[in-house]
């Protein structure tokens, strides 16, 4: 497995869409990173694991997983010798309060889900834990009662802040000071309150001078009378800051003695996390676990590609018993490719654990590795061509194939001249069947398809096509190769059969009547029509070369070439006693002299034995008048013939 065959089959795009069901970026970077395993057991215990899930899921779709938001940053800061911050204990408070909603959870799911719900015994809930960091961090801090010591320094603290305010209220206030004032509010320079003084009474007011105004008017004084309160409270909080430190590091001390407990539970939240994600994603696409062998059989059943949704026709495929390779034919944008690239993802996602958009019944074998040529993988940057490009891919997937190998050919000896191309691709089909792989492979070329046929565990399929509707029904059909939609197509479409049995036998070597049902007379002239325009063209040359036509006989069913006006006719009647001829021209009917003739192509040449001419020669209405007077006299009823003219 590589990051080509990922990216060929989409499996990444199938992990970000299982990663966006994650609740923790723990959770959604192992699932970014998932991969497929070739152990048995693992997969069966991941299997099992989601379908256990989606039961718990149909029961209860709301699991308490946490998002662990913060617990990557506290892990890193324990066991570094500096304190957590209060906000770090706020995290862990969170994600304990997590672990406790989960174990009560999965209390009642035993039944339901045995194997998943045996996972939340490795949570330790570490109640003295949770409620000594409730004790002590409130509302993002160290609350007052973490310590008797703090609450002692927080209590001195509000009582000196208290006595400072009155007094600075004092100061404003008073009428000693009114007319020093710049205004009359209380401003606060490097954590110490000062008042603003005139510049021209600096020496009225005794204070330090802690700053200056940017025009110099005025000064921020920090009067005398409040220096010794604002050092008191300057020392107090010297006191607070140092026993909230020996609070955090006592709380941090106590993380770090359960440190191995909370990896443990981040490690199985995590785990249920990822479990989760699949199984809701299991239920999007409508998946279900499949059975696991190591035998080299496959069994899809109604599988369907997980990124089309509703639109992916379901597919039933099997490999590996009475056959190792399946060869598909079938035409452009039929649904080839999506076939082989389905069965390639979905043994993706199934040895990675994931539930597969099947039928009951379904079966997926291990494969150590999926070797593929999909696409053109043209390299521009090493301006090599498409052929060259497939060819130095398949050389390294010769060295690779092995018993234990699927591999995924699309179009396989395209790009080449046909006859060179269908050689190498039957050569390469054999030399990957003789290595032991499973093999499922597209071609347009029909010698392979007869090469399948009777090779020895080869098997054809082909995808069907709508004939009627003239589009593809993207459904396998497996035991039999496609037929030729082109010439099907052709038919539909209306050329003449006769072309279409010609072609047939210039492609398959063998003989194939095309036939076609037309119940419109006027349809049925023009398809027959078809014929003598394609002969036209090659008997002109050779009618050049011919000399005068006077022991010519024309007959019925003649392609004439009226000399005179060098417009085309096709003999009606004919000759008289005068050996003049009636002849068809644009839907009337002439009389020409045979002098005036020349001869372009025979009736023979043109029409069978028991072709009936009324196609061409009579109207529509004669024609339908003719059938009913066939079948019984109508009074009234006259048929009109259309009087020639002498030309």
């Amino acid at each position: 497995m590589n990051e080509q065959t990922y990216s060929v089959l989409e499996f990444n795009l199938i992990k970000e869409r299982v990663a966006q069901f994650a609740l923790s970026e723990m959770g959604k970077q192992q699932l970014l990173s998932l991969a497929p395993s070739t152990n048995i057991r693992q997969i069966c215990s991941w299997l099992d694991e989601v379908s256990e899930g989606v039961q718990i899921l149909e029961k209860s779709s709301s699991v308490p997983i946490s998002s662990l938001s913060g617990i990557d940053i506290l892990m890193n800061h324990l066991n570094k010798g500096v304190s957590l911050d209060p906000i770090h204990f706020v995290k862990l408070a969170d994600f304990l309060i997590s672990c406790k909603k989960l174990k009560q959870f999965m209390k009642d799911k035993e039944i339901l889900a045995p194997r998943v719900t045996t996972y939340v015994f490795g949570i330790d809930e570490l109640p003295k834990l949770l409620e000594e960091i409730e004790r002590c961090i409130r509302n993002g801090r160290v609350d007052d009662y973490a310590s008797k010591e703090l609450a002692k320094i927080r209590k001195q603290l509000a009582i000196q802040e208290e006595r400072l305010k009155v007094k600075l209220n004092q100061i404003v206030n008073s009428s000693k000071y009114k007319m020093y004032l710049q205004e009359f509010i209380i401003s606060e320079r490097n954590g110490r309150f000062v008042i603003p003084i005139k510049k021209e009474y600096k020496g009225k007011v005794k204070g330090a001078i802690l700053d200056t105004s940017a025009s110099g008017a005025t000064l921020y004084i920090e009067p005398a009378e409040i220096i010794p309160i604002q050092e008191q409270i300057s020392l107090l909080k010297v006191y607070e800051e140092s026993e909230v430190e020996k609070i955090l590091a006592s709380l941090t001390l106590l993380v770090e003695a359960h440190l191995n407990q909370i990896k443990l539970a981040i490690e199985t939240m995590v785990h249920y996390d990822i479990l989760f994600a699949k199984a809701k994603y299991s239920r999007i696409i409508n998946g279900r676990s499949v059975n696991i062998t190591n035998n080299r059989h496959i069994v899809l059943k109604d599988a369907r590609h997980p990124l089309l949704g509703d639109k992916a026709v379901p597919l039933s495929i099997e490999l590996g018993e009475m056959y190792d390779a399946l060869i598909i034919t079938g035409p452009n944008t039929g649904g080839k490719t999506v076939t082989i690239k389905t069965v390639g993802l979905l043994t993706l996602m199934a040895q990675s654990g994931l539930h597969i958009p099947v039928s009951e019944g379904s079966q997926i074998s291990i494969f150590q590795q999926i070797l593929l040529d999909v696409g053109d993988g043209q390299s521009i940057e090493h301006n090599l061509s498409t052929f060259s490009s497939h060819i130095k891919n398949i050389i390294k997937l010769l060295k690779d194939a092995n018993e234990h190998s699927l591999i995924l050919l699309d179009e396989l000896g395209s790009g080449t001249d046909p006859a060179e191309g269908m050689g190498l691709a039957t050569a390469l089909l054999k030399q990957f069947f003789q290595k032991g792989a499973i093999i499922l492979a597209t071609t347009h070329y029909s010698e392979i398809k007869e090469f399948a046929n009777h090779t020895e565990g080869f098997m054809n399929g082909s995808m069907e096509f709508d004939i009627e509707t003239l589009q593809p029904t993207y459904r396998l059909i497996v035991g039999e190769g496609g037929e030729s939609q082109a010439f099907a197509i052709a038919l539909k479409l209306g050329l003449h059969p006769k072309i279409i049995s010609d072609a047939h036998q210039i492609t398959y070597k063998e003989v194939k009547e095309y036939q076609v049902k037309i119940d419109d007379l006027h349809e049925r002239k023009d398809l027959e029509q078809q014929i003598a325009y394609n002969k036209y063209a090659r008997a002109i040359k050779n009618n050049n070369k011919k000399g005068d036509n006077s022991n010519v006989q024309f007959q019925k069913g003649d392609n004439v070439k009226i000399t005179a006006t060098g417009e085309f006719g096709i003999i009606y009647d004919g000759p008289d006693g005068y050996n003049n001829y009636i002849v068809q021209v644009k839907k009337e009917k002439r009389s020409y002299n045979y002098k005036r003739l020349k001869m372009y192509i025979a009736a023979n040449e043109l029409y069978p034995d028991d072709y009936d001419f009324d196609i061409i020669f009579e109207t529509k209405e004669n024609r339908k008048k003719a059938h009913i007077m066939d079948r019984k006299h109508v009074e009234g009823l006259n048929i009109n013939l259309e009087e020639h003219k002498d030309s």
